[in-house]
């Protein structure tokens, strides 16, 4: 019997305990923010890995983060990565998992507690077919956060991707393999005034209207950076432009007679694979810069940046992922540019090529109705 075979049997047998350990996950609340429950998620995930017979090592990544990494065989090292954060609830008794058919709802079941139980009995199944090489689950928190407490500092540390040939994200990518995930530069802008009464308001320094010429350079740019498109697989054709978004987040001013002696606004920045993060950085900042009325007092913030990353759908990860998937589902899958951001960029960082394949749905995920 072919290796794959064998390995789909093994999975097969465990179907239940699959399920089951899904369920467990799901149940415990690791919303990020702020990072609920994420002791008592690593003290069941290292309590279950270890009753699958699987050896489990806890890495510290502060005093309240924890990444945890299963590994069997031996040899150069095959990353299934995962992370065991997931976006705050939506609507009530998301961590109450149901079972309906072969469909289970919860949150955080397709982003990605279906796929962290998946990758664990991957490994189970590896470790009973003492199949060659070595596969390793890493697991981290802070994902949804854009990864500084987690991967970032598993990096740092030197324990993410040594000695390693890939890497697979259990990301759920509606049945495609994202080869490809856009950079993410996000920022927030404080333009400060001086609070007055309305009736005199000549005393103050209004900081939304100061806020005026910045927001309109950052449209202009934005427009800029919409003829950028990239030469990945995505659909629609809408979707191939490079992005820049204003106003996600908007706050200012404290009541509607006052001169508003604050005014805040977030820029986000996602770039596609062609883009290179320090120079959209510095034209963002320059931006910033020369459209500064004189005299204003300008705070910038970043709360996020992360590097563009792409893996050729002719390198061997790719080719074999693909064949392994069509073999097993009998039907072709295509490889396509994430919408999002992936943590497979902090495998390219170390020189392992990484992908995203998983047993979720991107359009469910994060939703009200999340299920895998």
């Amino acid at each position: 019997m072919a290796g794959r075979e064998l390995v789909s049997q093994a999975v097969a047998e465990h179907s239940d305990r699959i399920v089951a350990f899904a369920r467990e996950l799901i149940a415990v609340p690791t919303e990020n923010p702020p990072g609920n429950a994420y002791r008592e998620c690593v003290e069941l995930i290292e309590d279950r890995l270890r009753g699958f017979g699987l050896p489990v090592e806890a890495v510290r990544l502060s005093p309240d983060r924890v990444a945890l990494i299963a590994g069997v065989g031996a040899g150069p090292t095959l990353f299934l990565h995962g992370h065991y954060d997931v976006v705050p609830a939506s609507a009530p008794g998301q961590f109450t998992p149901s079972l309906e058919g072969m469909r289970l709802w919860g949150r955080g079941s397709a982003d990605m507690k279906g796929g962290i139980a998946s990758m664990a009995f991957a490994l189970v199944a590896a470790s009973e077919l003492r199949l060659g090489g070595r596969v390793e689950l890493v697991l981290v928190p802070d994902e949804e956060t854009g990864g500084e407490g987690g991967s970032r500092r598993l990096a740092e540390l030197g324990r993410l991707g040594r000695n390693g040939i890939g890497a697979i994200l259990g990301e759920p990518t509606s049945g495609r393999i994202w080869n490809a995930s856009r950079g993410a530069l996000t920022l927030r802008v404080t333009v400060r005034g001086r609070p007055a009464h309305v009736g005199l308001h000549y005393q103050g320094t209004n900081a939304f209207e100061a806020a005026l010429p910045i927001l309109q350079a950052l449209r202009g740019l934005k427009h800029e950076v919409e003829e950028h498109r990239t030469s990945f697989s995505i659909a629609p054709e809408a979707a191939t432009a490079s992005i820049l978004m204003l106003g996600g987040e908007v706050m200012g001013g404290h009541q509607f007679n006052v001169v508003p002696d604050r005014f805040s606004f977030s820029v986000e920045r996602r770039f596609n694979p062609e883009e290179d993060l320090e120079a959209e950085r510095s034209r963002m900042l320059a931006a910033l810069r020369d459209s500064t009325p004189a005299g204003v007092d300008v705070d910038v913030q970043v709360v996020q940046e992360g590097s563009s990353h792409a893996v050729s759908e002719d390198s061997v990860l790719v080719r074999v992922l693909r064949s392994a998937i069509e073999e097993v589902s009998g039907r072709p899958t295509t490889c396509e540019l994430c919408p999002g951001l992936l943590e497979s960029r902090f495998y390219a960082e170390a020189g392992v090529p990484a992908v995203a394949y998983g047993p979720g749905e991107l359009e469910v995920s994060h939703g009200p109705n999340e299920s895998v």
